[in-house]
């Protein structure tokens, strides 16, 4: 069952969720903002290697830390990799106080009625138990909505909560992460149509659960206000989802009690060629930035 602690961290702490979950078909592109080309791995191997050290790069600097991030999101492996030795999870919170959250979802089916759910996902039982076992707190699962299609949006926040009980049962906290694709002209009737459904499935949890959503940001500062005070949410996060980090960071300090988890922006500036000083300044800076727009709402 979930940490104590952990619970408290999430629910009250200042900071923000760190993303670190790329999986196979983002990879590549981020080892490139990276600074690492395709042509420097030869397979799946060299290439999870890479990300691996890219991640492990961030996680054992100095200015990663609970004091100011405190959460992380890590992909299937590497919760199943080794940082310093020492299991990614159990480093996280056990060197950082940074709190575990894994990556389950199996990618994105084809667009239908406007919205991408997420593919099947096999053997989820299995994963959710290692995930147990290893330390995790919690999980992420990320569907993509691309227009206001009211029925393909109660479809996505359906297929959300269905998944979200079984993770629910394990003892684990789902991050629910409906996604809303910033370039589509019918954004912000998207996120009204998003809101009143997440309103539905959350006031049809038992009082005992609760789930943290992780969404967009939205055209109108505070859309989401009344999702961030509703009793099943421990807390609602943002995802920068393409917009630069300075721009994420400004939308996100209007928007009172929601917190960053961002990816892309988190690494942005960051590369393999960096010193470990320019390399801790410049993250060090981006933690600090995201930070405070975190705590700014």
């Amino acid at each position: 069952m979930a940490n104590t602690r952990q619970t408290e961290q999430m629910t009250s702490g200042k900071g923000f969720v760190a993303a670190l979950d790329q999986s196979g078909g983002s990879t590549p592109k981020a080892l490139k903002l990276y600074g690492v080309e395709e042509s420097a791995y030869g397979s799946d191997a060299e290439m999870f290697d890479l990300i691996h050290q890219m991640r492990s790069r961030i996680i054992t600097s100095p200015v990663f830390s609970g004091d100011q991030v405190i959460g992380a999101i890590l992909f299937e492996q590497t919760m199943d990799r080794d940082v310093d030795g020492i299991p990614t999870a159990q480093y996280l919170w056990e060197k950082c106080s940074v709190v575990p959250f894994l990556k389950v979802d199996k990618g994105l089916a084809d667009e239908a009625d406007g919205v991408r759910l997420m593919k099947p996902m096999p053997g989820l039982e299995e994963v959710l138990d290692r995930a147990v076992a290893k330390g995790i707190f919690g999980t992420k699962m990320r569907s993509v909505i691309d227009s206001a299609s009211a029925s393909g949006i109660a479809a996505i926040v359906a297929q959300q909560f269905e998944v979200a009980s079984r993770i629910l049962a394990k003892g684990l906290i789902p991050i629910i992460e409906p996604e809303i694709t910033i370039t589509i002209s019918d954004k912000a009737r998207a996120e009204e149509i998003l809101r009143t459904e997440l309103h539905a499935h959350l006031d049809a949890l038992p009082e005992d659960q609760q789930v943290i959503l992780k969404l967009t940001l939205p055209e109108t500062a505070n859309t989401y206000e009344s999702l961030v005070d509703h009793p099943r949410v421990m807390r609602v996060v943002a995802l920068s989802g393409g917009y630069s980090r300075d721009e994420a960071n400004a939308r996100l300090s209007e928007n009172r009690g929601v917190i960053a988890s961002f990816s892309r922006a988190l690494t942005e500036g960051l590369s393999a060629g960096q010193s470990d000083e320019a390399f801790n300044e410049t993250l060090g800076k981006t933690i600090t930035s995201i930070h405070s727009a975190s705590v700014a709402g």
